[in-house]
């Protein structure tokens, strides 16, 4: 958990010095400056909203591939006490993992899984169940918001083109009825 929580810190700092760029506003800003206001374009929302939910869903799944990689490690752990894998017992009668014969790893989707004598299975409880669900619904958000940036940005420019009297081909009248 604390990793996590440092690897949001360092995530959050970087993408604030990033942001602020370096060396590229002065140091002593004047009245001008001061009231200078950015132009936004028509899909900056849009863009915001795609790169905070791009960056969640990134750190979500590096946060899974850790959890992943930890009961990978846990599992090869040889020595006493070592069968069956220690995440196999995690949230689970001992009878069912005592049947525990092998375990397979998958990291799209992320997860572990035991597998038992009888050919089925489980999953392990070090890998959370909400982890595959948030890091689709952020990706998702990421992707759908990053079209909708395209498409406000291109309507905006189909819509300066007409106002200037440069039609698109396609709306552009033939003549005929």
């Amino acid at each position: 958990m604390l990793a996590l929580v440092l690897l949001v810190l360092v995530a959050a700092a970087t993408a604030a010095v990033l942001r602020r760029g370096a060396g590229t506003y002065p140091r002593h800003p004047g009245p001008a400056v001061a009231t200078a206001r950015v132009p936004r374009g028509p899909g900056a929302p849009f863009r915001g909203v795609a790169g905070v939910a791009g960056g969640a869903a990134a750190l979500l799944y590096l946060w899974g591939l850790l959890c992943v990689g930890g009961a990978v490690m846990e599992a090869e752990d040889g020595g006493t006490d070592s069968v069956p894998p220690r995440p196999c017992r995690d949230g689970v009668p001992p009878e069912r993992s005592g049947q525990v014969v092998d375990y397979a790893v998958s990291y799209l989707p992320l997860g572990f899984r035991c597998e038992t004598l009888d050919g089925d299975g489980y999953d392990s409880a070090d890998i959370p169940g909400h982890l595959n669900p948030g890091v689709a619904v952020l990706a998702l958000t990421a992707v759908g918001s990053a079209v909708a940036a395209g498409y406000a940005t291109e309507r905006r420019a189909r819509a300066a083109a007409r106002s200037d009297g440069r039609a698109p081909a396609s709306n552009r009248r033939t003549g005929s009825l």
